[in-house]
């Protein structure tokens, strides 16, 4: 398996949303570098601000008045650059699946230009109640899919 490639961030959609940050000093290990499990709880954060800045849902709501969870199932990411405590950075998430209880993201982590992490995220909608699999809300898909045709056409 070939060993995945940095791309600009100028690249990636015009359209597509960009959550922005600052590196703490939390985040980083003794050295300053971005320990590498702050990038995943940086991108959850992300997911939050996406869905009510961008995809007009409450996440919180979601969850805690609904009762719909949306955990991540899976996770894997390529590091290509660390991130230093005080960067200034941009996550940008792009839909690569929407199923029938799970939909897969790419969220690229870029300083600047400069990629420096790319995670793949595999996120599945569950009852919190029953702790079981459910089909992805109607109101969620809908909001997902104007995303993802959002970010295909410009």
């Amino acid at each position: 398996m070939s060993r995945p490639t940095p791309i600009a961030a100028s690249t990636l959609p015009a359209r597509a949303f960009r959550g922005r940050l600052r590196i703490r000093f939390g985040d980083c290990d003794p050295a300053g570098i971005v320990f590498f499990p702050a990038f995943f709880a940086m991108a959850n954060g992300m997911v939050e601000d996406w869905f009510g800045d961008d995809l007009g849902i409450d996440f919180h709501a979601l969850h805690a008045t609904r009762r719909i969870g949306t955990g991540f199932v899976h996770a894997e990411a390529d590091f290509f650059r660390p991130g230093m405590m005080g960067d200034r950075i941009a996550l940008t998430p792009i839909l690569t699946r929407i199923g029938g209880g799970s939909y897969a993201l790419t969220v690229h982590i870029h300083r600047g230009d400069d990629e420096l992490a790319r995670l793949s995220l595999v996120t599945a909608t569950t009852d919190l109640d029953a702790r079981r699999a459910v089909p992805i809300p109607a109101d969620l898909r809908a909001a997902l899919v104007a995303y993802q045709e959002r970010c295909a056409h410009g």
